[in-house]
C-alpha cells in the first residue's frame, strides 16, 4: 500500500490568532488518526513559479487514512475554532509505490 500525503498551501491567514488555536487541536487529532507531521512553515526557498506560502505536509499510510482523519470529529473541531481565518489549498496525493 503506498503512502499517502496532505498538503496545505495557505494563501492567506487573517487570523494568527485563530490558526494558533486551530494548531494545537489538529496537530493532536491528525497524529491520533496516524498522520505524521513531516514540515510546516514557510518555504526555505522558492523557485520558478512557486508562492512563498505557508506550507504543511503531513504523511498517512494510504489515502484513505487521510479522509477519514479529515472527516473525524476531533479534526472537526479543529476546523471550527479556525473558520474563515485562513484562505488555503488541501490536496491529498498518494506516493509513489
Amino acid at each position: 500500500m503506498a503512502k499517502a500525503y496532505w498538503m496545505v498551501f495557505y494563501r492567506e491567514v487573517r487570523r494568527p490568532d485563530a490558526l494558533a488555536a486551530y494548531a494545537k487541536l489538529s496537530g493532536p487529532a491528525l497524529e491520533a488518526a496516524g498522520g505524521r507531521m513531516l514540515a510546516r512553515g514557510m518555504p526555505a526557498e522558492v523557485r520558478e513559479a512557486g508562492l512563498a506560502q505557508r506550507t504543511v505536509l503531513i504523511e498517512f499510510d494510504s489515502l484513505e487514512k487521510a479522509g477519514a482523519a479529515y472527516e473525524s470529529a476531533a479534526y472537526r473541531a479543529a476546523l471550527a475554532v479556525l473558520g474563515d481565518a485562513v484562505d488555503r489549498d488541501i490536496r491529498f496525493i498518494g506516493g509513489v509505490s
